[in-house]
């Protein structure tokens, strides 16, 4: 099974590797495409790691190459950073979508092509539940490329140059590493931080309502929509994710509950224009009754991410330790 994960080095590309490895052993050929490099899977035979410009047509025809059977494109500018560069965004996720799209198009069998879409795209006056019907209205730069290549994966689709998927996923938390430029990475951050003895700057308020999944639920509905026939997803192939709603609030609290208060005192709140107009942008209450009835899967309650985040976080330090 030949595999190329664009933003291969990234957090989501690289567990979504491990899954894939995980389920097809020795059978697995996986391509890690980012412009940086990805050490993590180095003396591995099945994995090639490529540095690349997903958005140059040389670069996407070498790492798009003959029996590439299933693409994930999670390549992506974080919110912040393409509203404040709307140049580089847009290049980055939307003409580099439509590169990626071309060179599967060249293939001789179309494949499985997996988009990792957000719920960015919705935006303005909402319902107070979102459906499966509720018309896209993106709100920033961010949520308008997504938007834009969500219709551009159905009509390759439509007309048989892929076999098209586009998963709108939740805010995925907790991730690790550090801060980055989305507008979303407080919701990791105050959770994050505390945890590890720092500060974390919340910028909008604790009634704040938030869409989240998990990284293990979010990495296996990835999967899922890759192994789903295409027949499945009917005329449109863009589905709503589960996730589970939080506010900031309700996240605080169960950290103040599962890894004591003195954590939680650790989060100050320092409310952000920018971000609290992008955030209150993003829906945070949807019915999924089409991803339900599709199989995909869906989190518990926000203190069972937290308590498999300790974990993870437990054995890595065990891990090291030993």
């Amino acid at each position: 099974m030949k595999i190329l994960i664009t933003g291969g080095a990234g957090f989501l590309g690289q567990r979504l590797a491990r899954r894939l490895l995980d389920h097809f052993g020795s059978a697995a050929q996986l391509v890690l495409a980012d412009r940086i490099e990805t050490p993590a899977f180095a003396g591995d035979a099945r994995v090639t790691p490529l540095v690349c410009d997903v958005a140059d047509t040389g670069d996407a025809d070498r790492i798009v190459t003959p029996g590439t059977e299933v693409i994930f494109h999670l390549a992506a500018i974080v919110s912040g950073q393409a509203e404040a560069e709307f140049d580089l965004g847009m290049r980055i996720n939307h003409e580099a979508t439509r590169t990626m799209l071309e060179a599967a198009r060249r293939l001789s069998a179309a494949p499985v092509f997996v988009f990792a879409s957000s719920l960015a795209v919705f935006g303005g006056d909402l319902p107070k539940v979102v459906t499966d019907g509720t018309p896209v209205c993106p709100q920033s730069s961010y949520g308008a490329g997504k938007a834009v290549v969500e219709l551009l994966v159905n009509e390759y689709s439509r007309r048989g140059f892929v076999d098209g998927r586009v998963v709108r996923l939740p805010t995925v938390c907790v991730r690790p590493g550090r801060p980055n430029r989305a507008a979303s990475s407080f919701v990791s951050g105050i959770v994050r931080e505390p945890l590890n003895g720092e500060t974390a700057i919340c910028p909008v308020g604790r009634e704040a309502e938030l869409w989240i999944s998990s990284p293990a639920i979010a990495v296996e509905n990835l999967v899922h929509a890759a192994r789903l026939p295409g027949g499945r997803f009917g005329s449109s192939r863009t589905v709503n994710l589960p996730g589970i709603t939080v506010t900031v609030g309700e996240m605080i609290d169960t950290l103040a509950c599962v890894a004591g208060p003195e954590v939680a005192d650790r989060i100050r709140f320092e409310r952000d224009e920018l971000a609290e107009r992008i955030v209150a942008g993003w829906p945070g209450r949807f019915e999924t009754t089409r991803a339900n009835s599709l199989g995909f899967h869906q989190d518990g309650n926000f203190e069972s991410i937290l308590r498999a985040h300790l974990a993870v976080g437990s054995e890595s330090r065990g891990s090291r330790d030993g």
